[in-house]
């Protein structure tokens, strides 16, 4: 079953290859892997006649529990016939079809494949999750078939409302199996059907959505609207998705879960409401319609409602009934759809009004619709008569729905004759409509498909005995498919039906008016489109409301939306059991105040530089609060990290007002302290409710040990960063590349490579040439803006800082440090000596590009994990090396120091980049702004 799924896969990728090859006669080949699917499901059905299965596990996403399992019994036999012979046919049509050189043409061949194998995967899938993934394939290929015709927006707008709606009912569908998965302890449906389902609301809820995904899948009531609109797509599609496939996984789908849950709750009573009036509803509008392929969608609509009520109402007796229409169906309704694509192909025109004389000029085409027709009509010996027949003996005990059955037959005859009296009858005084020359391609599958429909008639006690394994899981079945079964109650109905039928379109002129007087006040397209136009304006009138320009306003939103629901819930149900200890020390209230107090003035401040630096005793409380607690680590970083970021605010706030606005801002100010107040609380109560909730041992009780014996190194975090979870550091290092690159190119206006500036006085010479100066670049500044104190101070540390970060970054594997602290204090080297000499003093301190920085850490990180892998270990596996140097002697030397020495850099090029963006370039263009020199030689210092 694999490697049919794998053949489709191929085949959709190369279609588009072969079709601009050899244009749509490419189809043929292309039909090759739904008939192989065809061929396979009849070799294999020795293997499900029987009540068998034919059944292959693969794996797939073991920490998920989630296989790749397929399964077929009988039903999924029925439909991978289906899909496999009716998908091939349908290629093989559009190899006719569709002229040459049409636009569009290598698309539909890819996504027609595509399809096919999606819905193969579909009915093959044994767990619900599967299910729910060729689900939704469908949904996205179907969208793609009905907006073939891209240049139409008839054919857009239909597309985008069947995905809208399909898609909508299969994520309810999903959540009803999630629920139904996780509270049965299986996802696949195997073992759900041989297990005792729990009771409860929660398998009211799980039907209610599952059922919601299969009705809107199979276009019923309330969900009808999508068909017939996606009649815009090419015949092949409407033939395929709308008679033989898509619509009927909804379907397959309550024939699949019918045996378990069609005694749960609210199943059975919205499967026979919903499918009886979609019945009489599609088929009363199919009486209306003028064009036949609009009939033919509105009769599909009719038939899903009648299969929807038969399968899904979950007896043995109507389970074989169902099965036995399914397939009648598929054959008749692909049949017809094929006959309007050649009627269209030839004539230019679907309008029945228009059309004459078509069995004069095309006699084959007239017997195969007649054939088609008739058995959509019920009548004998075709198969429509044997399933028709056996639906009526089916519901014999339920009275109200048999009368629904019986009404919507009669309305199935009405509109079946109306189909061939419409298209083929002789008007007269009309000229008779000639189609030319019909080709093999056109005319031999839908042949095929109504030749299958009259001799299964004959045949339904073979068919009997094939489908009968799928009803017995149902119980005990009474009745048998026959093509005459005596003078039965059902014979009698059927008889009544197609005279109903006969009558109610033999008075059609009388019942003209009638007929346009009784309809809906509001069609389901109408009712979809209200919608919609709600939702839109809904859209726009809360985003007026919110989204209105102001960051704090959406701050305040989203803080209040955490407050409220994730909030609201921990107060509702208070996890922690025990008292909490609030504090271990005394110290710790006292830090604690101090952030709290600092936070609450940082809400009030006016000035930008006072709030700024509030904000940071914020974040040097945390640090304390991390020493406190035994962090060192934590404790070592989030001092660097808080000193950095006021350096860069520092750089930020240049550009900035002095306060931040001039407006009355006391109430604002209160209403933000109560909103970080109420926020900091839930926060707080999350992170204690989230430790006491825990149940499952904790996955970072094994870190210490396994820092030693795998990282070879004793500092947990240093080792848990680049080893044990090297996986989020890698991703959070292109994170910061991404990031630095991101807001060099906001700030940069100029290129951000070229050659280094030169030094030079205000007069324009070269500064103090042949003098001693404490940093290179001071001499470029200004004397107001030049400390010498502060130079002086800088070049006395700032190499030592640089010496200090190596020596964090070689002893961050058994000591406090690391890459990241290590690349946060040269980093912070880098800064003092911005500060102290200028843009100048930058890049006579880093003269290498921030970029080139940048990817050699990233380089660094990535060529890490490949090495690894190369080596034959696990990528990013890290492992010792024994070496010996002299004095120092014997040491060992692990390979994840490589990826520390890349994260190191990459924290490098972060500052580097902002330093330079933020710093020297915003000075450039101050001094430009100013009419200073810098407009003149200004673009090289930030490389």
């Amino acid at each position: 079953m694999l490697e049919l799924l794998i053949l489709h896969l191929v085949a959709a990728l190369v279609a588009p290859l072969l079709v601009h090859r050899w244009g749509p006669r490419a189809c043929y080949l292309l039909a090759l892997p739904p008939a192989a699917a065809f061929g396979w499901a009849l070799v294999r059905t020795p293997d499900v006649v029987d009540g068998g299965a034919v059944v292959e596990t693969y794996p797939w996403i073991p920490q998920l529990g989630l296989d790749l399992s397929l399964r077929m019994t009988t039903l999924s036999w029925l439909m991978t016939l289906l899909v496999g012979g009716v998908g091939a046919l349908v290629l093989v049509y559009s190899a006719r079809y569709f002229p040459p050189g049409a636009v569009g043409n290598a698309r539909f061949a890819g996504v027609m494949v595509a399809f096919a194998g999606a819905m193969l995967g579909l009915v093959l899938a044994d767990d619900l999750l599967l299910l729910y993934v060729g689900w939704e394939l469908t949904t996205v290929f179907s969208y793609l078939l009905i907006g073939h015709s891209t240049e139409r927006r008839s054919s857009r707008w239909a597309a985008a409302q069947a995905l809208i709606v399909t898609t909508l009912g299969g994520l309810a569908m999903l959540v009803g199996f999630i629920m139904l998965g996780h509270h049965a302890g299986t996802y696949r449906w195997s073992e759900l059907a041989e297990r005792p389902l729990p009771g409860g609301g929660h398998l009211v809820v799980a039907v209610l959505l599952i059922l919601l995904g299969a009705l809107s899948k199979s276009a019923v009531l309330p969900f009808t609207s999508w068909l017939p609109v996606a009649m815009a797509a090419p015949t092949p599609v409407s033939a395929y998705l709308h008679a033989a496939a898509m619509v009927k996984a909804g379907v397959y789908l309550l024939g699949l879960l019918a045996p378990v849950l069609a005694v749960a709750g609210p199943w059975r009573p919205v499967v026979v409401v919903a499918g009886l009036a979609t019945m009489l509803l599609g088929g009363w509008a199919a009486l209306r319609q003028t064009d036949l392929k609009l009939l033919l969608a509105h009769g599909t609509v009719s038939q899903l409602g009648l299969l929807t009520v038969v399968i899904g109402v979950g007896t043995a007796d109507a389970a074989l009934a169902g099965v036995a229409m399914l397939l009648a169906h598929a054959l008749f309704k692909a049949a017809l759809f094929l006959v309007v694509g050649v009627i269209d192909h030839g004539a230019g025109t679907r309008d029945l009004r228009e059309l004459s004389g078509l069995r004069r000029t095309a006699p084959v085409l007239t017997g195969v619709a007649v054939l088609a027709a008739a058995s959509m009509a019920g009548l004998p010996p075709l198969l429509g008569f044997v399933a028709k027949e056996a639906v009526f003996a089916a519901f014999t005990d339920q009275p109200l729905v048999l009368a629904g059955l019986v009404a919507g037959t009669a309305l199935t005859v009405a509109y079946s004759i109306r189909f061939l009296w419409g298209a083929f009858a002789t008007r007269p005084g009309a000229a008779p409509t000639e189609l030319g020359r019909i080709g093999l391609p056109l005319l031999v599958p839908p042949l095929l498909l109504a030749v299958v429909g009259l001799v299964a008639g004959p045949a339904a006690g073979v068919l009997d005995h094939l489908l009968r394994p799928y009803p017995e899981l149902l119980g005990s079945v009474e009745e048998h498919l026959a093509l005459w079964h005596g003078l039965t109650p059902a014979l009698g109905l059927s008889a009544l039906a197609v005279a109903g039928g006969a009558a109610l379109f033999a008075l059609r002129g009388p019942l003209a008016p009638a007929l346009a007087r009784l309809r809906s006040p509001v069609t389901g397209q109408q009712g979809y489109e209200w919608i919609t136009q709600r939702f839109d304006r809904a859209a726009v009138d809360v985003t007026s409301v919110t989204q209105r320009g102001s960051l704090p306003q959406y701050l305040g939103l989203i803080l209040i939306v955490l407050a409220a629901v994730p909030g609201g819930a921990l107060f509702l149900t208070r996890p922690w059991e025990q008292p909490l200890a609030l504090w271990g020390s005394p110290a710790q209230p006292v830090v604690l105040l101090v952030i709290s107090v600092a936070a609450l003035l940082a809400v009030g401040a006016r000035r930008r530089l006072t709030a700024m630096l509030l904000v940071g005793m914020t974040g040097y409380g945390t640090a304390m609060l991390f020493v406190l607690y035994g962090a060192p680590d934590l404790a070592l970083t989030q001092f660097l990290v808080e000193t950095m970021t006021i350096a860069i605010f520092v750089l930020v706030l240049r550009r900035l007002p002095e306060r931040f606005s001039i407006r009355p801002l006391r109430r604002s100010r209160w209403i933000r302290r109560t909103i970080g107040v109420i926020v900091g609380t839930t926060v707080a109560g999350l992170a204690v409710g989230a430790a006491a909730a825990r149940q499952a041992r904790s996955i970072s009780e094994d870190f210490p040990h396994l820092a030693v014996e795998q990282g070879h190194g004793r500092n947990v975090v240093n080792v848990t960063l680049v080893d044990i979870r090297a996986w989020d550091t890698l991703g959070e290092v292109a994170v910061l590349v991404v990031a630095a690159t991101g807001v060099a190119s906001l700030i940069f206006q100029q290129s951000r490579t070229g050659p280094r500036p030169r030094r030079r006085d205000s007069g324009g010479e070269e500064a103090f040439p042949g003098r001693p100066v404490w940093l290179r670049g001071g001499a470029t500044l200004h004397e107001r803006h030049r400390s010498i104190v502060l130079e002086v101070v800088t070049r006395l540390i700032s190499h030592t800082a640089v010496v200090f970060s190596l020596y964090l970054l070689f002893s961050g594997h058994n000591a406090p440090g690391g890459g990241f602290a290590g690349g946060l204090v040269a980093s912070l080297a880098l800064t003092m000596r911005y500060l102290a000499g200028g843009r100048y003093e930058l890049v006579e301190a880093a003269p290498i590009g921030a970029g080139t920085v940048l990817g050699a850490g990233l380089l660094l990180t990535v060529g890490s994990a490949v090495v690894s892998l190369l080596a034959g270990g696990a990528v990013l596996r890290s492992t010792t090396i024994d070496l010996w140097l002299p004095v120092i002697g014997d040491f060992y030397l692990v390979t994840s120091l490589f990826f520390d020495v890349g994260v190191y850099l990459v924290v490098i090029g972060l500052a580097l980049d902002v330093l330079r963006s933020l710093g020297a370039e915003v000075d450039r263009h101050i001094e430009a702004a100013a009419g200073g020199p810098a407009a003149a030689g200004g673009q090289g210092e930030a490389r």
